[in-house]
């Protein structure tokens, strides 16, 4: 049947803050809806944008190929991709220009076309998906094909004579487990590997164990799986490593669900069916401080490989935590966080600072909390207004001038915050920076107290303090001055 080219819009090597860390992930999302139209007996392809710089490197495979459909199906699956960086937009604005001119019908399916729909059909997209895509896409394309109507095809926007037609939203897919393993034959493994060499760490892949996220973080947006928890069965999941592990010769893996084993005992029946298999794995996860906090929970988790899990913390301040509807409580950070040390389990938080009327208390509070738990790792990021949620809502009046960010290394303050971007660019380093003088501090500590605990790692963490000590503080001398410029 006709040939589809499946692509995507996201381009690591136009962000570089990421293309820095060489830890590359294929475009799970797209090889599931790719999987799902070959298993239709469709014929598919992959042109993988991932290790690319350039939207233009598409231009030779269209021509050669001169597929009939060009589907940009983004990975929701990965996060970056709901921010919607400027860079990848215009990415693929221009992929879209490149398959008009070639005589493809071209399909979107991503969060910004989602959001932003008209602006993609203005470009010359002939269809956007709206939300879930794989059975929309399976829909659309066998309707085009055979020549019936679209009018009434749940999911989709185009246009209709020159009017902007927005059907009816599709329901979410609840049996997961429907769908065919994602086509992961269409990826140049090697060239992930390659470039994952360069990073230092063990070669890792990423699946998606669930679909969207029942709580209501009020900054957090889901265009593309919703406001909703739908999971495959651990007996799924299972198979579907024990192919990857058999396949590509790889052990351990990115769980790349928003919440991973929300549903009750799916962890516990998940080490189980790993134990059935003989497969020993090691992965790494994000959940949520109360989840974790469940009955056996950490227990599972840490009997069935689990790593590392990076949770929400965002904030040591209850005040803002309540402010966002995280549902979640200061004293909880601390608990999840020891028992998960003491059970040999890293643990990494994602802090946000400048949520609405954030202060100095709440800013040293969190300050404070990461430098007396010293989690394994941080990553930190300034509120980011998402489409579709109450914090946009809140602060759209502002947005004037710039609405998205350029790359992940952004960190412009898109609204009228406590502070401007300069102090949270500035904050951002130096939080990072009190991190690593807190560990150095804490390893120079228990080298103190017990040489025979030196090693390589804690000897660079102390020899770091050097620079460390005499750079934060600068940074505090300079955040105090930003802290009165506006």
């Amino acid at each position: 049947m006709s040939n589809l080219l499946f692509s995507h819009s996201y381009y690591y090597q136009l962000d570089p803050k990421q293309w820095k860390n060489k830890t590359p992930f294929p475009p799970l999302g797209t090889l599931y809806a790719a999987a799902l139209l070959r298993k239709n007996n469709y014929n598919v392809d992959l042109f993988d944008t991932n290790l690319l710089d350039s939207p233009k490197a598409i231009l030779p495979i269209i021509e050669q190929q001169k597929p009939k459909y060009l589907v940009i199906y983004d990975d929701g699956f990965n996060y970056l991709t709901k921010m919607c960086l400027t860079k990848m937009r215009e990415a693929c604005f221009e992929m879209i220009q490149l398959g008009k001119k070639n005589s493809c019908t071209v399909i979107i399916s991503s969060s910004d076309a989602t959001d932003h729909y008209t602006e993609y059909l203005e470009k010359g997209a002939d269809f956007i998906i709206q939300g879930e895509g794989e059975l929309t896409l399976l829909e659309l394309v066998n309707s085009l094909e055979n020549q019936l109507p679209i009018d009434a095809i749940s999911g989709i926007a185009f246009k209709n004579n020159d009017e902007i037609q927005v059907n009816s939203k599709r329901s979410v897919l609840v049996q997961l487990d429907d769908l065919p393993l994602p086509a992961w034959d269409l990826v140049d493994m090697e060239s992930y590997k390659t470039i994952w060499k360069q990073s230092g760490q063990q070669f890792t892949l990423n699946i998606a164990t669930t679909r969207g996220c029942p709580y209501k973080c009020n900054w957090c947006a889901k265009p593309i799986y919703g406001n909703r928890y739908n999971s495959h069965s651990p007996e799924y999941i299972a198979n579907h490593l024990e192919f990857l592990s058999k396949k590509f010769n790889v052990n351990r893996f990115w769980m790349c669900d928003d919440i991973f084993g929300l549903k009750p005992n799916w962890v516990q029946e998940f080490n189980i069916e790993l134990q059935k298999r003989s497969l020993k794995i090691r992965y790494y996860i994000q959940s949520r401080v109360d989840l974790l906090l469940k009955e056996d929970t950490i227990d599972a988790l840490a009997n069935s490989g689990l790593e590392e899990v990076w949770v929400g913390a965002e904030s040591a301040s209850q005040k803002i935590l309540d402010a966002m509807d995280k549902g979640t409580k200061v004293e909880e950070i601390y608990q999840a966080t020891r028992l998960l040390k003491e059970k040999k389990i890293r643990v990494a938080f994602f802090l946000q600072f400048g949520y609405l009327d954030e202060n100095q208390d709440d800013i040293q509070k969190t300050i404070a909390m990461v430098k007396e738990l010293l989690p394994d790792n941080i990553g930190i990021s300034v509120s980011y207004p998402l489409p579709g949620t109450k914090f946009y809502e809140k602060v759209k009046d502002d947005l004037q001038l710039k609405a998205n960010w350029n790359d992940s290394d952004d960190l412009d303050m898109m609204f009228n915050g406590t502070y401007h971007s300069d102090y949270y660019r500035k904050l951002q380093r130096f939080v990072h920076k009190e991190y690593r003088k807190s560990q150095g501090f804490f390893n120079l500590q228990q080298v103190l107290r017990n040489p025979k605990q030196l090693s390589l790692y804690k000897v660079k963490s102390i020899a770091k303090l050097g620079y460390y000590v005499p750079s934060s503080f600068i940074d505090s001398l300079m955040l105090k001055r930003l802290q009165h410029e506006r």
